[in-house]
């Protein structure tokens, strides 16, 4: 009935181009967001590490995992055994909330260890590496755990 002849050949030029040109921009933002990452994750480590030796503890114990968070319980006054609260986070809302409020008392708990109001402790929630850097080059000294603000 139609003889007509339809071209259904592929022109890789014009696909090619965009698609090179969409992941290399993907590419170029994906490489912007893993550098800093990467420097926010080095200057934690750094910071870590000073306020552990300010804390009078060995400054390698801040990049050990698990273990960095029992001796950050540890300078901050809480108990190390509360580690074990961070796995109930597999528990969906109640978990979260426990894990949450856990993460506010040792915030709190070092913002006292280290002379510093409720103020800081907000800081230490929202804006962590910053207020961490802070503290680990401020003029705070450790004042231990049994502070009173």
């Amino acid at each position: 009935m139609y003889s007509s002849y339809y071209d259904y050949s592929y022109y890789a030029d014009d696909f090619d181009t965009a698609a090179a040109v969409g992941l290399g921009a993907l590419g170029a933002m994906f490489s912007t967001f893993l550098i800093i990452i990467l420097v926010i994750a080095v200057l934690q480590i750094i910071a870590m590490w000073k306020i552990f030796a300010k804390a009078g503890e060995k400054g390698w114990k801040s990049i050990i995992p698990i273990y960095n968070v029992v001796t950050l319980f540890k300078i901050s006054g809480l108990s190390p055994w509360l580690v074990l609260v961070y796995l109930a986070s597999v528990i969906p809302f109640v978990g979260w909330i426990a894990c949450l409020v856990l993460t506010i008392f040792q915030a709190n708990g070092l913002a006292k260890s280290f002379g510093k109001d409720a103020g800081y402790t907000v800081g230490l929630i929202f804006l962590a590496p910053i207020f961490y850097l802070i503290l680990a080059f401020g003029k705070s000294e450790y004042i231990g755990t049994k502070a009173e603000v």
